[in-house]
């Protein structure tokens, strides 16, 4: 009997499967049953499983979140641990054979000298110096979240070498280390600041969309004042404005719902674009002959609706957000030390000459980049799985 093609797969498929068996019609319509008998969220989740792209895009981010739970135990080094002896030192290489025989995982000691005509630090590998990296082990104290005293790290340079996997920066500290703790504050901000972006979206536009009218008109007026600015510099105005006297948190805080009051525009005009189109359906005129109020319907009946729809526009919304606090940072509007994040991170290589002698300090671009992306893929998938019938 010839294979059925899997969930979810279009109707003609098993049409087409095996149109001459009768086993294979009586399985077909059986499938198409269970296809047909399917909630909306297992079609959904059929359609998105043929997303490959989308799927491990959504490996990765999850990757990355579960990362930030446990960042101090991921980092070789405390955050503001410095080694002075090994200031601009260049990444080293993780090694498993010394000379043809096997080590396990190593990596070589490093002597520094100055040249005396340029200033410039220059290391070279100690052939002789074999360092053995060290698993779930002992290293610089810290407090996980703040609460519980512990200095286990998943992986510390052997007793008394140095482990730079990444390189350092000006003041002797691990990059890796630090874009580990950095992706806490990059990418909890997006989340913050689309829970803004989204509620500010649904409340007004689903307000204009449903009730229309003067507050309709003033909606679209002030949505269209708002995208006709250009958003970095309006960024970087609000921004500016915030004293320096406020704590870290708070201008963390502050950067959040700067970016979530100048996002919601766009997700506010898709809202409303739904909702009038919605507001005319019989289901709406029943529930308010019952007697529900305003709120109730758009909530409970309207917004459900297209809530696929949503989903997927936040998703796609998120990366903006992330580059917004990555620019400002880098410009120096942003967050402030101590607080690290990737955009400040990006802070040390503002300079072409830095960045010629010391192109490692570019590294948390990588993990910008690739975030960004999943991000991107994974709103496509969503954006497909929204409508599975099509």
């Amino acid at each position: 009997m010839t294979p059925l093609p899997p969930p979810g797969a279009p109707l003609e498929h098993y049409v087409s499967a095996a149109p001459f068996d009768p086993m294979s019609v009586e399985a077909a319509s059986a499938e198409l049953k269970r296809v047909y008998q399917a909630s909306q969220l297992r079609l959904m989740w059929w359609k998105f499983r043929q997303h490959r792209l989308a799927v491990a895009s959504a490996v990765l981010l999850a990757a990355f979140y579960l990362m930030i739970l446990i960042c101090e135990f991921l980092a070789p080094y405390n955050l503001h641990t410095r080694n002075m002896d090994f200031i601009y030192s260049p990444p080293q290489r993780v090694r498993l054979f010394h000379e043809g025989q096997f080590v396990g995982p190593f990596v070589y000691g490093r002597t520094m000298t100055l040249d005396m005509e340029t200033l410039k630090r220059e290391y070279a590998d100690d052939r002789t110096d074999i360092q053995r990296l060290r698993f779930f082990c002992r290293g610089d104290a810290y407090k996980f979240w703040d609460v519980i005293a512990t200095d286990i790290h998943l992986v510390c340079p052997a007793e008394g070498g140095e482990m730079f996997l990444l390189g350092t920066d000006r003041l002797g500290r691990d990059v890796l280390s630090r874009i580990i703790y950095g992706a806490r504050i990059s990418l909890t901000i997006g989340l913050v600041g689309i829970s803004v972006s989204f509620l500010l979206g649904i409340v007004i536009g689903g307000l204009a969309g449903y009730h229309g009218g003067v507050f309709d008109l003033i909606v679209q007026r002030i949505i269209e004042v708002i995208q006709s600015l250009p958003s970095i510099p309006l960024w970087m105005a609000l921004a500016a404005i915030m004293p320096v006297t406020w704590s870290p948190l708070v201008i963390y805080f502050g950067i959040t719902i700067i970016l979530g009051l100048l996002d919601w525009t766009g997700l506010a005009r898709a809202v409303r674009s739904k909702l009038l189109a919605l507001r005319e359906e019989d289901y709406v005129l029943a529930a308010q002959l019952m007697g529900a109020n305003s709120s109730r319907i758009i909530g409970r009946h309207l917004i459900p609706g297209f809530m696929s729809h949503l989903i997927a526009t936040a998703t796609i919304s998120i990366p903006g957000m992330i580059l917004g606090e990555t620019a400002l940072s880098f410009l120096g509007l942003g967050l402030r030390p101590p607080i690290t994040s990737w955009g400040i991170l990006l802070t040390e290589a503002r300079s072409v000459s830095v960045i010629a002698f010391y192109p490692w300090l570019l590294f948390p671009m990588v993990p910008v980049i690739l975030v960004i992306l999943a991000f991107n893929f994974l709103g496509d998938g969503l954006r497909d799985a929204a409508d599975p019938y099509r």
